[in-house]
């Protein structure tokens, strides 16, 4: 039986999008009142996966590591409110050093993830706050849900059934 997933970017939907690069764990700004929206999700059946661009590992601003400790932390975050990130896809390339069939947007990043969890894509939602976002979810074939960077998701609990 397919299942239902919200594939979440992560700067300015998890996280505040501060237009630099996010890695440092003192200055990460988690978006808490988004908390209450991931549970709407939860309870219909969704599950998460996180698709993000990290072009600062190709560039040499910041490393693997500095993104996995990233992650930990968000991960942390939800799963004291019960909601569990499945898993993490990142693209470190960056269109300027490498060119890469993963970075957004680009769809491979969401066709693993598709593939790997059966995914119903029809029941599917990638929610961005960039056009590359939208872009990617269309070519992979799930329904794109493009927002403001740091919004408040609660005004899409409508959208999200």
């Amino acid at each position: 039986m397919p299942n239902k997933f919200v594939f979440l970017d992560r700067d300015g939907i998890l996280i505040k999008e501060v237009g630099d690069y996010n890695y440092e764990l003192e200055k990460i700004e988690f978006l808490y009142y988004n908390i209450s929206f991931f549970k709407h999700c939860a309870s219909l059946g969704y599950q998460f996966v996180v698709i993000t661009n990290q072009s600062g590992v190709s560039k040499g601003i910041y490393g693997h590591k500095d993104v996995e400790r990233v992650h930990e932390y968000i991960s942390t975050i939800l799963s004291e409110h019960q909601i569990n990130i499945l898993d993490y896809y990142y693209c470190p390339h960056s269109n300027v050093v490498t060119k890469c069939l993963c970075r957004k947007p680009d769809s491979l990043m969401l066709e693993k993830a598709i593939a790997k969890y059966n995914v119903d894509k029809d029941s599917s939602w990638f929610i961005g706050d960039a056009v590359r976002d939208a872009v990617a979810a269309k070519k992979a074939g799930v329904n794109p849900l493009l927002v403001p960077s740091n919004a408040d998701l609660n005004w899409y609990n409508h959208i999200i059934k």
